[in-house]
């Protein structure tokens, strides 16, 4: 959530900064909003401050043996219009908050403005595979071998959720136990959290309220289910104030993904590529605010590892203004090259939230014991989806005979090297 008092002091430069992520925000209603919040405050003090000079006047006039009927007729209409304010308030603050929550974080003046399809590349590891054959698509090679059964799972729970079967559940279950275990290396603490979450979570996390119809609703209950573990990450210290030397606190986390958002896609993302629910390991920080766009490189890098340390050829993309997710101030995705498709998939979003969602889950630090807490800055990136990656290990690493390589970091885990 953006701070209402910046939006009020640099509304020309907020706006413009803005409407680089959405052209068609117009801040107008909100600061007719926020103007009438003020008059109302004002009208509240004043009324606030008659009630006590009219009940010390009360109090002196009952001391002094005079009657005072008058002043406590007027003092209950002071009382009933206070209370019809703090209504007017309570429904305009809330009016505020709504349109606050909808609003995007402030793009990094690093971003470039731009539309979705406008990223810019900055590097990319490994060698693009062209080989002399045709290389096939996952799902056709995943079915055949009995890896993937989409039938079966439509039958169990509607298209567009998968089910691995025999050696391709045993490859995503390494998959998952090879990136917990290696990030772990790296100094994240593992969490295996809640795979659902309470409105507040989801509000913390910025699904709520501006994508409400994207993610599962356990309606009964009250509960979400997790569409990233970011959303759970982020509320682990959710109205806290840590200390700077707790300052960063580094949590990996597996999760199934449960998302709303496929279905109105075309032929080139079916099988794994967009789908309702997803295995992923993620990546979340809590950092100090001048130590975060470092800490945002160094996650980066940690996302990077497992792509390497699995031998895959891919390619690192900065977003766009208008390309990022609602609480993300920049973001640098991963992408894998699939040979079977001819084009590159993200498999990992690395995003600094700033203060967004620490303002909103009230996460603050204290610089040294004797400072005022400040807000926190929040980092999340995947480390990685493992739907788009599994379908990057069948396209890449198949033979010519339909063979499919084992990367050797999975094999221990696996115990068989080839598909």
């Amino acid at each position: 959530m953006l701070d209402i008092r910046e939006l009020r002091e640099h509304r020309a430069d907020v706006e413009a900064r803005l409407k680089t992520r959405d052209p068609s925000i117009d801040l107008a209603a909100l600061f007719e909003l926020d103007d009438a919040r003020r008059r109302v405050i004002g009208e509240v003090e004043e009324l606030k401050a008659e009630k006590n000079r009219g009940s010390q006047e009360v109090a002196a006039r009952k001391k002094a043996g005079k009657t005072a009927d008058d002043l406590l007729g007027r003092l209950s209409e002071v009382s009933v219009r206070a209370s019809k304010l703090d209504e007017d308030l309570r429904i305009v603050e809330q009016r505020i908050e709504d349109i606050v929550g909808r609003l995007p974080n402030l793009p990094h003046p690093s971003v470039p403005v731009g539309r979705k399809d406008e990223k810019v590349i900055l590097r990319s590891f490994g060698t693009r595979r062209e080989p002399a054959f045709a290389v096939r698509h996952h799902l056709e090679i995943g079915e055949e071998k009995g890896l993937l059964d989409f039938r079966r799972a439509a039958a169990i729970a509607g298209a567009k959720f998968p089910m691995y079967v025999g050696r391709g559940a045993l490859l995503e279950f390494a998959l998952i136990q090879f990136m917990i275990s290696h990030h772990a290396r790296r100094g994240y603490t593992p969490i295996l959290p809640p795979f659902v979450a309470n409105a507040e979570s989801f509000y913390v996390s910025s699904q709520l309220p501006k994508f409400a119809d994207d993610v599962y609703a356990i309606e009964r209950d009250g509960l979400y289910l997790n569409p990233t573990a970011e959303s759970l990450l982020v509320n682990l210290h959710r109205g806290e104030t840590l200390t700077a030397e707790e300052l960063p606190k580094k949590y990996v986390a597996y999760t199934p993904c449960f998302r709303r958002e496929a279905g109105s896609y075309g032929e080139e993302e079916r099988g794994l590529i967009r789908i309702h629910q997803f295995n992923k390991v993620e990546l979340f920080k809590f950092t100090t605010p001048e130590t975060s766009y470092a800490e945002q490189d160094l996650l980066i890098e940690d996302a990077e590892s497992v792509l390497q340390a699995l031998g895959m050829h891919y390619r690192v993309a900065l977003l766009t203004t208008e390309d990022m997710a609602q609480q993300a101030t920049k973001t640098v995705d991963l992408e894998v090259y699939l040979p079977g498709q001819g084009r590159y998939y993200e498999v990992s979003s690395c995003s600094n939230c700033e203060a967004f969602q620490a303002r909103r889950g009230n996460i603050r630090y204290r610089p040294t014991p004797k400072d005022k807490p400040v807000f926190v800055h929040t980092l999340n990136g995947s480390g990685v989806a493992t739907s788009r990656l599994m379908a990057a290990i069948l396209e890449n690493n198949q033979a010519e005979d339909g063979t499919i390589e084992v990367p050797a970091a999975l094999r221990p885990l696996v115990g068989f090297d080839t598909l």
